[in-house]
């Protein structure tokens, strides 16, 4: 039987346990393990599979060293066969409909500020799932635990990026952006000559989200009114217990309840300065909650469809937003990323 490709197998094994939101520890096994037999010749890997030494390698465990093995013998691996098996049901067909309408991505991380991995590979595997652009949108300076990007460190990612588009698929470009912070005022937290040079800007609260509503109202009015914000970013800042992130007394420690503000003000103000509002399709966020969800639709407003994906199995978390978004009434043209880049483009640079 020929032989497999073991690195393929155990990066498409990480990418399984990234969209199962498994533990960061499991999918950096498979990732480190990867990179180490990526860099072995194969009659060396071979070998070592014959004489059961695979595991000696740094940064081959047991468990990798096995699925190794299997792969090197033709076979599907057992781990991956058993996450192929659990991947769960098809989506309804509205959400189906409105998945395959989606042309890309607003919130994407890297491990520029508190992402995982490379631009480059979050990139390629946005291309392998089928988008034609994501949006780059690491931190902002005052997100210091999330490593965000200084204006300095900002200009070297846009070089950086323009490189990098030189070089990825055709059909596939990335955008440049960020997700700055909505400071206590509603100023955002980068320079304004930045921020202008940037394709999509993403605002989120990611402080004192207890503040009362009157404040909190007036903070996302001021952040909304101003012109460089495109995307309204996970609404209420709520965190609810995900599956797959550890064991139930860790998930109910991560809980977060939404913060409290106007929300017909805020909605209005959305669709007056004609701002989307997120829909984050993170297993711990699925913000806004689907009541808000249903009065936004209500409202008026766009949508942009994300996942906040911080390792590239979570690229494929569109589907959960997606399903949220059919359940409460949005429809494909009240999305901007199922919009070309050229349109999206145009959308956000009118609000400049």
């Amino acid at each position: 039987m020929a032989s497999r490709d073991p690195v393929a197998d155990l990066r498409r094994i990480a990418f399984l346990l990234e969209r199962a939101n498994e533990a960061t520890y499991r999918v950096k096994a498979f990732r480190s393990a990867a990179a180490a037999v990526a860099k072995v010749p194969h009659a060396e890997l071979a070998e070592r599979a014959g004489a059961g030494t695979l595991a000696k390698l740094a940064g081959v465990g047991e468990v990798t060293a096995r699925c190794v093995t299997e792969s090197l013998a033709g076979e599907e691996p057992v781990y991956l066969r058993r996450l192929l098996s659990t991947e769960g049901t098809d989506l309804p067909a509205e959400a189906a409909a409105l998945r395959a309408a989606l042309r890309g991505d607003l919130h994407v991380h890297s491990d520029w500020s508190d992402g995982g991995s490379p631009i480059e590979e979050m990139a390629l595997a946005a291309a392998e799932l089928g988008h034609e652009y994501f949006v780059l949108t690491d931190h902002s300076p005052r997100l210091t635990v999330a490593r965000g990007l200084t204006a300095d460190r900002l200009r070297r990612q846009l070089d950086h990026v323009a490189k990098l588009n030189e070089q990825l698929p055709d059909g596939f470009r990335i955008l440049t952006g960020i997700e700055v912070d909505i400071l206590d005022d509603g100023s955002l937290d980068q320079e304004d000559e930045l921020l202008a040079r940037l394709d999509v800007v993403v605002g989120s609260v990611h402080s004192k989200l207890r503040d009362d509503s009157a404040r909190m109202t007036r903070r996302m009015l001021a952040a909304i009114a101003n012109p460089h914000l495109d995307v309204l970013g996970h609404m209420t800042g709520r965190k609810v217990a995900a599956a797959g992130a550890g064991d139930a007394a860790h998930r109910t420690a991560r809980t977060r309840p939404p913060s409290t503000f106007d929300l017909e003000k805020v909605l209005a103000a959305c669709v007056e300065q004609d701002k989307a509002v997120e829909i984050n399709s993170r297993p711990d966020r699925l913000d806004p909650p689907k009541r808000m969800l249903t009065v936004a639709v209500e409202a008026g407003c766009r949508f942009s469809i994300d996942t906040d994906a911080h390792a590239p199995g979570q690229l494929d978390w569109l589907g959960n937003g997606c399903e949220r978004a059919a359940l409460c009434g949005v429809s494909a043209d009240r999305v901007v990323n199922t919009w070309p880049a050229d349109r999206l483009l145009a959308w956000t640079g009118s609000h400049g």
